[in-house]
């Protein structure tokens, strides 16, 4: 289970998340939305432990992110937009290294080969990680989080570089994440997919939470019966385009 309270983050003067505040169950997929500079990437690094919120609390499983960083850490696996891996290793020696690092050597041994096919990595195995493509590159990170028992997922654009097959398979193993139990949070710029995969939205507009719900009850907010989620986005963000009409030539 993944809380937020009353997230803050400041950068110098400009604060880049205001109060943000939201839970994700076990067994949920929220979908985290927003325009660009909205304070998604700020809220999931603030989460994820990687920055220090200003003030809020932030629990993984009941443990505090600052207060319990290693207990907390151990149960989480975050995939940023822009992978940050070892390119001198070797993708299977990475994905090892990975493993040792939460203590599930053992269980690498036994699986890897296993996880290597899932993400279509067999045939990269031995390849060193600054050859692979974007693509391959993205198939890595998403593989590295599911190398330990984590149970709640964060995702930053993770289907950003993706092919169709990939984001295909990738999405049927959120999917059984979610009936493991996993609480799931994905950042994403896809409305259609969060749409048909999300079971609810937080959408964020200037480092605030203006909605929050599935998307049923966020078309009853927005007063949009029968809209899309990317009708509801561009309300609820205030991003629809103006309607102008040309009275020159009216009589």
């Amino acid at each position: 289970m993944l809380q937020v309270h009353s997230l803050v983050k400041d950068y110098g003067t400009f604060r880049a998340c205001n109060g943000v505040s939201f839970e994700v169950m076990p067994g949920e997929i929220v979908g985290l939305l927003g325009p660009n500079g909205a304070g998604k990437t700020t809220a999931l690094r603030c989460i994820a432990g990687i920055l220090r919120p200003t003030s809020g609390q932030i629990l993984i499983n009941g443990f505090d992110i600052l207060q319990q960083q290693a207990e907390a850490k151990a149960r989480m696996a975050y995939v940023p937009e822009v992978p940050a891996l070892y390119e001198l290793l070797t993708v299977r020696e990475h994905l090892r290294f990975v493993a040792m690092c939460f203590d599930r050597l053992d269980a690498f041994e036994r699986f890897g080969d296993e996880l290597l096919a899932k993400y279509r990595l067999t045939d990269k195995a031995d390849s060193f990680v600054a050859t692979l493509s974007k693509g391959m590159k993205q198939k890595l990170a998403i593989a590295c989080a599911f190398v330990h028992d984590a149970n709640v997922l964060l995702l930053d654009e993770p289907l950003v570089g993706i092919d169709p097959k990939g984001a295909h398979e990738f999405k049927q193993e959120l999917i059984r994440a979610k009936q493991d139990g996993a609480a799931i949070l994905i950042s994403t710029h896809l409305l259609d997919t969060a749409e048909r995969f999300c079971d609810r939205v937080v959408i964020l507009a200037r480092g605030e939470k203006v909605a929050e719900g599935t998307v049923e009850s966020l078309r009853e907010q927005a007063n949009l019966a029968g809209g899309t989620l990317e009708d509801v986005f561009l309300r609820l963000t205030e991003e629809q385009p103006e309607i102008t009409f040309d009275l020159s030539e009216t009589p």
